[in-house]
């Protein structure tokens, strides 16, 4: 019985380090001599998504040398290394992946299947290759469907016709909530099922910039059995050990790490997108303005999840509006979590203003401006401590409010990233209380609760005005959380909607908030992309826009 070892390599990638992500998979390669053949991700030499740095000639340039310098080291033995790049072929640039065996480049394959929804626009960079040939490998008849080509039945098909005997497939999947469950049995299992072929799923891990790769790589048999299940979050390299019986290829049974189950998934999404925007970018670490309420809180538990402590620094800007309850909150806040509390009182600079603007502003009573004023003090105050020491400022606000535009812009929305730019604020308070109950499993914070109890369970208010409550301007969010669910990830229509059982008036006012507030978003940090429709990559609405569904 004929015996094969295929080692698959779930990794992190830095988008555009061609040599250091060459000398990575080198490394791997070096420690492996064992195995028969490495199974690397989607477009490991140079990272993924590339967006338009793709279209750089001199990154053609030096992926091809780099390639070309992985495919000598095979020279002298060692394993046999599938490697995803680009190669310009004709005067149009592919996405392939290239077989590196006996000192060559021994086969290219290019990726048929080009996604373009979505986060995804790879047609606009990319020219879509003919249908895929299998490679001969080491006496294994081998095809490689990159990621998109699984998720349709075509390739999969015309490699089993040609003779394929099991399925290798380099992936960049990017994160979304529940999306493990659709890869594995929604899709994977669905081309195992067609073919009868045993399927090995390779993704990518990290963040990059607003996705984040949760790996979660598994390794299916042709009779649809579970052979591997590569953990979420974090590097794994793994042999897995292959016979040729009578029936084909069979890979011998190893772990089946369990999945995140909700909202852990999501929370450790919004870590690792953190962590890795903050370390890639160079950030010494983050500074976040701390409320007291739920927003700012949760936040400053991922960043200490993610940077440590002593790498997140809170800063509480009381106004005359601060209730007692919220200096206190806060408090406890940064005594929990361990890190920095520093309280800057804004009332000097909201004197000063006030007396700027008293000739223009005559005669107009205090509203809306005078509360975002409060609102840019804070963002100013916090931008000065990040030019002054590094720190990159922390975003604070919830899809909800930015939604519906209940945020300031130039003001609290203010900063470098956001972990709960696509977290509606029913999620904020599952992920609140999920945290308080568990420490993430790569986390750096503390064991135990890390904001007290009224922070959650409290009414949520911006404190910019006398005894104000969100509930003053907005439905309660078990109201606004589906009708903007509906408006955003659904696209329904005001009827479709009220069909639902919600008030017409209600979801007319709430779907244009939604629309007006689109020069606010266009405004905004990126954040981690948690479900299948952010704003930003996903949802790409026209600010100018009089379209109402009623």
């Amino acid at each position: 019985m004929a015996e094969k070892r295929i080692l698959l390599a779930q990794m992190t990638q830095a988008i555009g380090d061609v040599a250091g992500n060459a000398d990575r998979m080198l490394a791997v390669w070096a420690a492996h001599p064992q195995v028969d053949l490495i199974l690397f991700p989607e477009l490991q030499l140079i990272g993924y998504p590339p967006e338009d740095l793709v279209l750089k000639p001199a990154l053609h340039r030096r992926a091809a040398a780099e390639l070309e310098r992985m495919a000598q080291a095979t020279a002298d033995g060692g394993p046999a290394m599938l490697v995803g790049t680009v190669r310009v072929r004709e005067g149009r640039l592919y996405n392939v992946v290239a077989l590196l065996d006996g000192g060559r480049v021994a086969a290219v394959r290019e990726k048929y299947e080009l996604p373009n929804y979505g986060t995804f626009d790879e047609k606009r960079v990319f020219a879509a290759g003919p249908l895929p040939e299998p490679v001969d490998v080491r006496g294994m008849r081998i095809g490689v469907p990159i990621c998109e080509d699984i998720w349709f039945p075509t390739v999969c098909a015309h490699l089993k016709a040609a003779g394929a005997e099991l399925l290798l497939t380099p992936n960049g999947s990017p994160f979304e909530i529940d999306k493990d469950d659709l890869r594995r049995d929604g899709v994977a299992a669905v081309r195992v099922a067609e073919t009868g072929l045993p399927l090995v799923f390779v993704n990518r891990i990290g963040g990059q910039d607003e996705l984040v790769f949760d790996g979660a790589s598994f390794v299916l048999n042709g009779d649809g059995s579970a052979a591997h299940q590569l953990p979420e979050w974090q590097e794994a390299i793994v042999e897995t050990i292959w016979e040729q019986g009578e029936h084909g290829w069979r890979c011998r049974p190893g772990t089946l790490y369990p999945q995140d189950p909700s909202p852990a998934d999501a929370y450790h999404a919004m870590l690792v997108g953190l962590r890795d925007y903050v370390d890639a970018n160079r950030f010494p670490g983050v500074v976040l303005g701390l409320s007291g309420g739920i927003d700012s809180a949760l936040s400053a538990a991922v960043a200490v999840d993610a940077l440590g402590p002593d790498r997140v620094w809170c800063v509480m800007m009381p106004s005359r509006f601060t209730g007692r309850e919220s200096l206190s909150d806060a408090a406890d806040c940064a005594r929990m979590l361990g890190c920095r509390l520093d309280t800057i009182a804004i009332k000097p600079a909201m004197t000063a203003f006030d007396a700027m603007l008293a000739d223009v502003f005559d005669g107009r009573a205090p509203d809306l401006a005078e509360e975002n004023i409060q609102s840019r003090i804070r963002g100013l105050t916090l931008m000065a401590i990040s030019n002054k020491f590094g720190p990159m400022l922390l975003t604070t606000g919830n899809k909800s409010e930015m939604s519906v535009g209940y945020a300031t812009i130039y003001g609290d929305m203010a900063g470098g990233y956001s972990v709960l730019k696509d977290a509606y604020k029913t999620t904020v308070f599952a992920l609140s209380r999920w945290r308080n109950a568990h420490r993430p499993r790569f986390g750096l914070g503390p064991d135990g609760p890390v904001m007290p109890d009224s922070v959650i369970d409290k009414p949520p208010t911006a404190e910019l005005r006398e005894d104000q409550k969100d509930s003053d301007s907005l439905p309660p969010y078990d109201v606004l959380d589906p009708i903007l669910q509906g408006l955003v990830e659904e696209e329904l229509s005001v009827s479709e909607l009220v069909a639902r059982g919600y008030e017409r008036e209600t979801v007319v006012r709430i779907e244009r908030l939604l629309y007006i507030a689109e020069y606010k978003r266009r405004q905004a940090p990126p954040g981690v992309k948690l479900g299948r429709r952010n704003f930003g990559r996903d949802r790409r609405y026209p600010i100018t826009n009089a379209f109402r569904s009623e």
